[in-house]
């Protein structure tokens, strides 16, 4: 099965506020974009995954992540996370319609592409599925087969949320850098144990992390 992905980044402005305690003002905006960065090229790199569309109205992440080769969809509901991977799951299959879909988070920078194949591999058998955060209360990705609807409920408790809209859950082990999504300094720590993809080495190293 061929996947097409969606990934939804709001303004970089805006981005990762609980990230207060470990950057400052100033070096947030650059965190989250090479988190994303390093999400969407470990995507594309990932098997099985035929392309990539980022929903965003930040010119910004837009011309980068463009750069890398997603296809950016700007963010017209402005209406919030689910409202933007609705449009974008909309836009993917009025270009696609044959495509199944996967939202996937913009904050993974660990993401390793065999480890994203091996999700996508397990959630081809079910009309939709998701796999739970490391956290296990978030999600990560939520996936839909071609005939399936995408049906989107990210946000508080999302994991209780998409089981109770009927997605199966994916219990898999040693898929660690699919579950590690990064909104906290102990986040961003997890992910750089596990060993995150370059620009965000490279962002985080003008950070004094506590533990690394």
């Amino acid at each position: 099965m061929q996947w097409s992905l969606v990934i939804p980044l709001k303004p970089l402005a805006l981005a990762k506020s609980r990230l207060a305690d470990t950057a400052a003002d100033g070096l947030r905006p650059g965190l989250a974009l090479a988190f994303a960065e390093d999400t969407v090229a470990a995507a594309l790199a990932s098997p099985g995954v035929r392309d990539v569309a980022v929903v965003t109205d930040d010119a910004l992440a837009a011309r980068s992540l463009a750069a890398l080769g997603a296809r950016i969809v700007p963010d017209e509901p402005r209406a919030g996370l689910n409202a933007a991977l609705a449009h974008g799951a909309a836009a993917v299959r009025a270009f696609r319609p044959d495509s199944a879909l996967a939202a996937l988070n913009a904050d993974l920078p660990a993401l390793r592409p065999p480890e994203l194949a091996r999700v996508l591999e397990a959630a081809a058998e079910f009309p939709r599925a998701f796999l739970a955060d490391a956290a296990a209360i978030g999600t990560t990705l939520l996936t839909a087969a071609p005939t399936s609807a995408l049906r989107p409920a990210f946000g508080v408790d999302s994991r209780a949320r998409h089981r109770a809209r009927g997605a199966e859950e994916l219990r898999l082990d040693a898929v660690d850098s699919v579950r590690q999504d990064v909104d906290t300094g102990e986040d961003l720590r997890a992910a750089l144990a596990l060993g995150v993809g370059p620009r965000t080495a490279a962002a985080t190293a003008r950070l004094l992390i506590p533990g690394q």
